[in-house]
């Protein structure tokens, strides 16, 4: 057969084009095409990987498996002017936890610390399952922080994973509201925030240091090895120029001052006079560091610097002195007292009352500073004058900060004479119309007891580190001269008077001369003087002839037995003085010049701890390296064996000699001395020097005795002292 033309013909001539082989062709060319597009694609991202985004990827990653640790510093401590430890720290431990490692073991983790802490597990598993703001899971929180090492034990943090323990040392306040209000405390991050705490955070906070700890497959934490370790910078420390007997002492009477009069608060402030040396300060209600839930925010605040007031009569140590140094009025100068109420015409026909608390008839200037005469004040204001008053005022520092190392410092209201009213002159001159804070008070009365200088406060003595070196030193430093030695002198004679014969003979201690000025001015509330409201002072210094401490005693509104400054603030003087004197000869006798020093012995020196709180005095004898052991009961220590000066070595037993101590064996009759109608704490003395034990019941005056003065009994008996409080036989208000 042949082939059909026709067919062969009719056959499309773009049939080769189109058959199966051209197709697969170009099906394998757009592959191989996608497929080199695919691949530059991943070139360029991994070129952007690698090269140009590394050093981002690189951070991630090592987030992923480092981790930073902060190794806290030590702060610095504080002592007092012996060495006596006041703030120290402890070591504490904290546990964080990095939530992305142990998120499967959320649940067993979160459970060990329940068990171990005594918290909800969802306490802790809110914290496993935190999240940034971005929603990722954080890498730390803290689980624990600031645990006891005894309590810490109850968790084994080796055996979780994800966990981390870090050493954090807390605050130590050895003595709990003794001078709490003073030092301030800390927030949980060790960082001041209140008192000295505060101003000498940036020497005492010292440095962070911190380590790079990796992770293994496990979660594990090891330092790592690519990374130096920062140490920590421990801080410096504080030698501060308190005295810690006397700041006890200060604190003790204080309290007990004003749990007496039922005063709404109170505030004291001790003061070395030749040098600006702040020897004690306190604040009543003050605080304890180591428990600040229990109090007010407010007892933080530090009243002797912060709080400002009307002075009253304890600023005519301004006028006297005005009166004084220009010669303007002698201290024998007779003024009329106008029988204590005095008629002062103003413009307009209208006058005004200045009073006095006792009627007087004449006066002379000297006997007006002693009973607190403000219509003499008043009068002695119109020979001073304006200018010459309001000098006098700011030469003495009034208005103007005193420069003291603490925080909050305020400067007080002095008015300049331009801004005065027609009665500003006279009332200034009783101490109304200005307001001070307690330190500038109590600085003014130091310039006088250091013969008419002016010193600046300071309670920092010294910064040293670690070594011992002495990085930071304050110096007494002179602000200027206030008056002249002559009338620094006058000045103190009158105020001598005050306690001798004036409005303070509360404040008298057989033996020692005290010179002072008591002040009691009204408080304004609701913007007048309103009844009922006073604040009561007392500043002194001792002995007059050598001034060696100045104190401020101030009460706010005192309300039983009286709210007179001398018959309040001036017995809590006393009993301050009384305790400090007899705890230390050498207010009543200076060494001969004669006299040679000792040579250096060995051992540590006992210190004296007689008078303080038996609490007080056995964590002093531990700061210093001894033991002691407690005899009798009571809370003051009224002897100590061996004696203050003693020499013993480290580890040695004091033994602290309390009330109610039986009688001693048989060692020879000795004669029982007379202490009828002396102080107790005078009496206390007298006794304890002859090696009697002392019973007590109630507290003022000695007022019987048994035995019985002159009998003989052996040495160490009992002697039993029945007291009453001081009868009150004068009055006054300034």
């Amino acid at each position: 057969m042949h082939e059909n033309p026709s067919i062969a013909q009719n056959q499309p001539t773009g049939s080769l084009e189109n058959s199966p082989t051209k197709q697969f062709n170009g099906r394998l060319f757009t592959l191989k095409l996608g497929l080199a597009l695919f691949f530059v694609a991943i070139a360029v991202r991994l070129v952007q990987i690698q090269v140009i985004e590394s050093p981002a990827y690189q951070e991630k990653a090592r987030r992923q498996y480092e981790q930073k640790i902060i190794l806290p510093a030590v702060r610095g401590e504080m002592v007092d002017r012996d060495n006596n430890v006041i703030v120290s720290n402890s070591m504490l431990v904290s546990f964080a936890a990095d939530p992305k490692v142990i998120a499967e073991d959320a649940g067993v983790v979160a459970e060990k610390f329940a068990l171990a802490f005594g918290k909800p597990r969802s306490f802790y598993l809110s914290k496993l399952r935190a999240t940034t703001r971005t929603g990722a899971t954080r890498r730390f929180v803290w689980m624990e922080r600031r645990v006891r090492p005894e309590v810490a034990k109850k968790l084994e943090p080796a055996k979780l994973r994800g966990v981390v323990v870090i050493n954090e040392p807390k605050r130590l306040y050895h003595y709990d509201d003794v001078a709490g209000t003073l030092v301030g405390f800390t927030d949980v991050d060790n960082k001041g925030i209140s008192g000295l705490e505060l101003q000498f955070d940036e020497y005492l906070r010292g440095r962070d240091g911190s380590v790079i700890m990796q992770r293994d497959g496990l979660g594990r934490a090891r330092p790592s090895v690519d990374y130096p370790r920062l140490e920590p910078r421990d801080g410096h420390d504080l030698m501060l120029t308190i005295d810690l007997a006397y700041q006890s002492i200060v604190e003790e009477e204080l309290k007990r001052g004003i749990e007496r009069y039922k005063a709404d608060a109170g505030l004291a402030v001790m003061m070395n006079p030749k040098s600006g040396e702040i020897l004690a300060l306190a604040n009543f209600p003050g605080l304890n560091p180591n428990d600040l839930g229990s109090y007010d925010i407010n007892a933080a605040r530090n009243r002797v610097i912060t709080d400002i007031f009307e002075p009253g009569s304890v600023f005519k140590i301004v006028t006297g002195s005005a009166a004084y140094e220009h010669s303007l009025v002698a201290p024998d100068k007779r003024f009329n007292a106008e029988q204590g109420t005095y008629k002062v015409s103003l413009p307009g026909g209208r006058f005004r009352l200045i009073k006095d608390t006792h009627e007087h008839d004449i006066l002379t200037f000297q006997e007006a500073i002693e009973q607190s005469s403000n219509i003499v004040m008043a009068k002695a204001s119109l020979t001073i004058g304006p200018e010459r008053l309001y000098r006098q005022a700011r030469n003495f520092g009034f208005g103007v900060p005193t420069g003291v190392d603490l925080p909050g410092e305020v400067r007080g209201r002095l008015k300049k004479p331009h801004e005065w009213s027609g009665t500003t002159l006279q009332t200034l001159s009783y101490g109304y119309e200005v307001a001070a804070t307690p330190l500038q008070i109590a600085a003014a009365y130091a310039a006088v007891a250091n013969r008419g200088v002016l010193m600046r406060p300071y309670i920092v003595a010294r910064v040293t580190n670690a070594e011992g070196d002495v990085i930071y030193a304050q110096r007494p430093q002179v602000i200027r001269k206030v008056v002249s030695p002559e009338t620094a002198a006058l000045l103190t004679r009158a105020f001598e008077g005050v306690v001798e014969h004036g409005t303070a003979m509360d404040v008298r201690i057989d033996g020692v001369r005290i010179a002072g000025k008591t002040g009691t001015s009204r408080k304004v509330v609701d913007g007048k003087y309103g009844l009922g409201n006073y604040t009561a002072s007392f500043t002194g210094f001792f002995p007059a002839e050598d001034p060696q401490i100045v104190c401020l005693v101030m009460m706010d509104n005192p309300r039983a037995v009286s709210y007179y400054g001398g018959l309040t603030s001036g017995p809590i003087f006393r009993a301050i003085a009384e305790r400090i004197i007899n705890s230390t000869g050498r207010f009543t006798k200076s060494p001969k010049a004669s006299e040679k020093q000792q040579p250096q012995q060995n051992g540590i020196s006992v210190p004296d701890v007689r008078t303080l709180q038996v609490t007080i005095a056995g964590k002093i004898l531990e700061g210093q390296g001894f033991r002691s052991e407690v005899i009798g009961t009571g809370e003051v220590v009224v002897r100590q064996v061996p004696e203050p000066g003693k020499r013993l070595e480290e580890g040695d037993v004091v033994k602290l000699v309390l009330e109610g101590v039986e009688a001693s064996e048989n060692t020879g009759p000795g004669i029982v001395p007379n202490v009828r109608g002396m102080s107790l704490r005078r009496a206390i003395n007298r006794l304890v020097v002859e090696d009697f034990d002392i019973k007590v019941q109630g507290s003022g005056v000695v007022v019987q005795q048994i035995p019985a003065p002159g009998q003989k009994v052996n040495p160490g008996s009992v002697i039993q002292l029945v007291c009453e409080p001081r009868a009150i036989t004068s009055a006054a208000l300034y």
